[in-house]
């Protein structure tokens, strides 16, 4: 299916937008563009302990459900994040049992943390890289569907707000850490001017 784009894990923030979330920023395989979904607390722990190689004294649930693939010899083959709809993404897995597949519907951020137990890959749509991901650019600041559809004059895009503005704030923690404050005020604008639009 040459549709898919092939994602890796950038790494995990807090959610500028929704409080008690976090922000799973994800980045194409050989591209620059970046994938944020927002996911919650225990998701965001059970990920981020996997990144940083550590072992919890007894296992979490998805601790469970890889002990359970193991020991039933079931591969996850890769889990695809096919849609995103009313402010959500749906993923699936494809399993593999004795030469006999199976698709398992799953919430994206249950999936990812399977797939990173497993080392198994994680793809999205095209469309929905088009639609949903955002592109950072340190003289343009932001490129890709966003600024195309603002070029254009269109209000409608299919990008949703929340996402939109809380990829921009992560973008300017980011830039704060790394101390490039003339990036970081371009952002902190942007941000501004976006909010100031939701307003109006």
């Amino acid at each position: 299916m040459t549709d898919k784009v092939k994602l890796s894990i950038l790494g995990i923030s807090f959610s500028q937008v929704q409080a008690g979330a976090y922000a799973l920023i994800f980045a194409e395989e050989n591209g620059i563009r970046r994938l944020p979904i927002v996911i919650g607390t225990p998701e965001a722990q059970s990920i981020a302990i996997v990144m940083e190689n550590m072992k919890p004294p007894r296992p979490l649930s998805h601790d469970l459900i890889f002990n359970i693939f193991s020991d039933l010899s079931i591969e996850l083959v890769e889990v695809f994040i096919y849609k995103f709809e009313d402010g959500a993404f749906f993923a699936e897995l494809l399993l593999n049992q004795n030469g006999v597949e199976y698709r398992i519907d799953s919430r994206t951020s249950d999936a990812v943390a399977i797939a990173l137990r497993t080392n198994s890959p994680v793809y999205t749509t095209e469309t929905i890289m088009q639609n949903m991901a955002i592109v950072f650019d340190e003289k343009d600041v932001l490129q890709g569907p966003i600024a195309e559809e603002e070029e254009k004059g269109k209000s409608d895009s299919p990008i949703t707000k929340e996402i939109e503005i809380d990829a921009l704030k992560l973008r300017l923690e980011e830039a704060i850490k790394s101390e490039n404050y003339e990036l970081a005020t371009k952002l902190r604008d942007e941000i501004k001017s976006r909010e100031e639009d939701d307003i109006d």
